[in-house]
């Protein structure tokens, strides 16, 4: 029988297990010195100053921008083509999302559309490294320095890439990443925002932990081994508005052994795009998504463009391939439509992307699988 081949696939085994289990037995499962010590890990492999562990990557986005303090009603640049998250982070501070449409051939930011659209009100943009492809950070920083913007990385579908060899999440002001089980690395859940300057971030500590200034890792001493005249060890204030966002100490110890993998994950589906890219029919009507450079970012997603995406999809879901299509453009959902302004591209080329299977447990006899059911569509319409 044929098996389903899945689109995306956690890599998770006995290394992930034993490192739960050593947590299980330590008897700390929540918010504690697993986190911290991932953090810190995490921070050292970007090369970045201060890390904070998240429930998600969309708590990073949605704490990255409150960390700012932007009055309520300005405006931040994003993405069109990208997932719901970049942009509902805005709503939820209050802030008016931009949308900026896509650059025809790597599907991020198109620099050009963001600039003719900043205006008085314009405080920040959100860029996405769509699918793992590097924004141009170098313009975009330029950009924001010109124009007195904030900057911040969406790079959940880019952990352990990098541009002109700085890792990326580390160019703008605070970079924000996604464990998501799909993504490039998992905790099952999570998320992670990263910044150079301590001052800026430090403060969403508390607003992870729903407001409260000192999180019961740091005060589980003082319970038993503090001077018997202390008993005030359980005190604690509240002095911002916070949510319950932080990362916990499971999630933390598989985030741990993942981050030790990151490298290897990254280079085995650079391995597996090579494989789609050197089988690709050569017609008209099929292209790469994305130009695929090795060497740059670290690719979460392969996929194709099509003109007859809905009946490609059709057949590889006859042969057992998933499929999917990263993304319907924000102007697409009703939240975001009163927000569509001059979006010509995104919202014409999203109708052709189609996303193929990508995951480091994909073998070379399903890749082929994959090319030999696109190459049945081509031959039918030659």
């Amino acid at each position: 029988m044929v098996s389903d081949i899945r689109l995306f696939k956690p890599c998770v085994g006995e290394d992930e297990l034993a490192a739960v289990r050593s947590v299980f037995d330590r008897g700390w499962i929540g918010l504690g010195g697993e986190v911290q010590t991932f953090e810190r890990e995490f921070a050292e492999y970007l090369g970045s100053a201060n890390a904070i562990g998240l429930n998600s990557g969309s708590a990073a986005l949605q704490l990255a921008l409150e960390a700012f303090r932007f009055p309520p009603g300005k405006k931040v640049l994003v993405n069109n083509l990208t997932f719901v998250s970049s942009a509902t982070c805005i709503l939820i501070n209050h802030l008016v999302p931009t949308l900026v449409d896509c650059d025809t051939e790597t599907l991020a930011f198109d620099l050009d559309d963001a600039e003719r659209k900043i205006d008085k009100d314009t405080v920040a943009m959100i860029v996405v490294h769509y699918g793992g492809h590097p924004a141009p950070m170098d313009r975009v920083t330029q950009l924001a320095r010109r124009r007195g913007l904030k900057v911040i990385e969406d790079c959940a579908h880019c952990v352990g890439g990098a541009y002109q060899g700085r890792k990326l999440g580390t160019w703008g002001d605070i970079g924000c990443f996604s464990f998501e089980e799909k993504k490039g690395m998992t905790t099952g859940d999570g998320g992670m925002m990263v910044a150079a300057d301590a001052d800026l971030i430090e403060p969403m500590r508390a607003n992870r932990w729903v407001g409260i200034d000192k999180d019961t890792w740091r005060r589980r001493d003082s319970y038993t081994q503090a001077g018997l005249d202390d008993v005030r060890h359980w005190h604690y204030e509240v002095s911002v508005l916070g949510y319950k966002y932080n990362m916990n100490d499971l999630a933390a110890s598989i985030g741990r052994v993942q981050l030790r993998k990151l490298d290897w994950f990254n280079s085995r589906r650079a391995a597996i795009i090579r494989r789609y890219l050197e089988r690709m029919p050569d017609v008209a009507s099929i292209k790469p998504l994305l130009p695929y450079r090795e060497g740059e970012g670290a690719y979460w997603l392969f996929g194709i463009r099509s003109s007859d995406r809905d009946a490609l999809i059709r057949h590889l879901k006859s042969r057992r391939i998933a499929t999917g299509v990263h993304y319907m453009p924000l102007s697409c959902h009703p939240l975001f439509s009163s927000f569509d302004n001059k979006l010509p591209v995104s919202n014409k080329i999203w109708k052709t992307l189609l996303t193929l299977p990508l995951h480091v447990d994909l073998t070379n006899d399903e890749i082929d699988r994959v090319i030999d059911s696109i190459n049945e569509v081509c031959r039918t319409n030659v």
